[in-house]
């Protein structure tokens, strides 16, 4: 792995994260104390990464901002940080007001955090948050912001009700199915008659947010994201976390029920009849394909590039329940060793599949590893040739994909050549979503 650089890189500084978070929660309004370049280098991030999910209530280059000059790093900007906030006051509705930090206020040594709390004092709902970009990528900045919220929002110490949870894992625009995503990790908890708290849906509202304290579980749809709030939440709140992988398929989604069935005590009755709706309705439905699935020869090597949720989750889709064949699985993110360990046990558990898990931040190192994998004959007429082919990851990836002579769809950040707004790959119906999208990939042209 490229140890000192990032060619290309998938994500954006913490404060970025922290940015899209804020943005994709109900009614919430970022106000970054920051130099003016760093609100317009996210939105072109979004804009070129986010499947062009752009814009929106303060989003893009209306994020109100603070717009530190010279004076404000020699002399400090809290007295700009508390004009700017006024001002947002003063133009823009919304429901929590959450001020971010950045590189140069972190480095000048700013309080954000006793300007926020005079302006709470006067009952303003307005939290800070502190995420200089160097404080991590934007996965971290999406952490940060949960537990300032879990901090300074919920309210502390609810007695807790059964059939609650919460759930996260999933970082808004990061993911840029997150909308679906969430929405499918929702119903799957619904199927068990749980009350869901998902903080970023149309379906969340602030007041669920501020009651997230009362849930008897929290639930972390990702082995590597949002597991250090869960962690913050349960040694403030009480309320212990179960973690697992992004629920893609019947496969996992069944796992994933039956996980938090048993964290719960929920009764088997009701499982067995959530297990039996989902997996009816995936295999039922897609009867219709299987024998176009089999005359046509649609069975695939794969080559899965992606983050710390798309990875696995992918990997396992593709070898229990699409019955393709994925050689080689690639995580382009920057972990540490924990974090690795947790990724490489949960692809050790996917049946029919020999795990080939790598760790790589250089894109360009992808064929490097798959040669390795898989050496390509050097003149050799007959040889056991790495084909059909496919080819799961970024836009990045699409490079990859015609060295290959492979198809290719573009699923983890950056998506720059599709739009989405709701759409997801989670839960039993949402795998049926991934499974027409990968076909249509293959038969594309025909």
């Amino acid at each position: 792995m490229s140890a000192h650089f990032i060619e290309r890189p998938r994500y954006t500084c913490s404060l970025g994260g922290a940015t899209f978070a804020v943005n994709a929660l109900p009614g919430g309004i970022p106000i970054l104390h920051a130099p003016a370049g760093c609100a317009g280098s996210f939105a072109w991030a979004q804009n070129g990464g986010s499947a062009l999910q752009v814009g929106g209530n303060c989003g893009s280059l209306s994020i109100p901002s603070s717009n530190l000059q010279e004076s404000e790093v020699v002399f400090g900007g809290e007295a700009r940080l508390r004009q700017q906030v006024k001002n947002t006051l003063a133009v823009v509705e919304g429901g929590l007001y959450v001020v971010l930090t950045s590189c140069v206020t972190e480095i000048v040594g700013d309080d954000i955090l006793s300007v926020v709390r005079d302006f709470k004092a006067s009952g303003v709902p307005i939290v800070g948050a502190k995420t200089g970009g160097f404080k991590g990528n934007a996965y971290h900045g999406y952490d940060i912001v949960l537990q300032a919220l879990f901090r300074d929002f919920l309210e502390p110490r609810k007695p807790k009700v059964h059939g609650k949870v919460n759930v996260w894992g999933i970082a808004p625009y990061l993911d840029p199915f997150w909308r679906g995503n969430l929405l499918g990790v929702r119903r799957l908890l619904q199927s068990l008659g749980l009350e869901v708290n998902s903080f970023f849906t149309l379906e969340d509202s602030l007041e669920a947010i501020r009651n997230a304290g009362e849930a008897e579980l929290n639930i972390v749809v990702s082995d590597v994201y949002g597991v250090e709030a869960a962690g913050y939440f349960e040694e403030h709140h009480g309320t212990p976390f179960l973690s697992t992988s992004l629920p893609i398929g019947p496969s996992a989604s069944s796992a994933f029920l039956e996980a938090v069935a048993e964290r719960l005590g929920t009764g088997r009755p009701v499982l067995d009849a959530a297990l039996r709706e989902g997996n009816s309705t995936y295999y039922r439905t897609l009867e219709a394909l299987t024998d176009c699935y089999q005359d046509m020869d649609l069975q695939r090597y794969a080559v899965v590039v992606g983050d710390g949720n798309y990875a696995v989750a992918l990997t396992r889709f593709l070898a229990e329940d699409l019955g393709w064949l994925p050689e080689l699985t690639v995580c382009t993110d920057q972990l540490d060793e924990d974090e690795k360990a947790r990724l490489a046990t949960s692809l050790d558990q996917v049946r029919n599949v020999a795990p080939n898990l790598v760790f790589e931040t250089d894109g360009s190192e992808v064929i490097g590893h798959l040669n390795r994998r898989w050496p390509r004959s050097h003149g050799q007429r007959y040889h056991d040739a790495f084909s059909p082919a496919f080819v799961l990851g970024s836009s990045f990836e699409r490079e990859l994909a015609q060295s290959l002579g492979a198809p290719h769809l573009s699923i983890s950040f950056p998506v720059a050549n599709r739009a989405i707004l709701d759409r997801g790959y989670t839960g039993y119906r949402n795998g049926l979503t991934l499974v027409e999208d990968l076909l249509s990939s293959i038969v594309n042209g025909r």
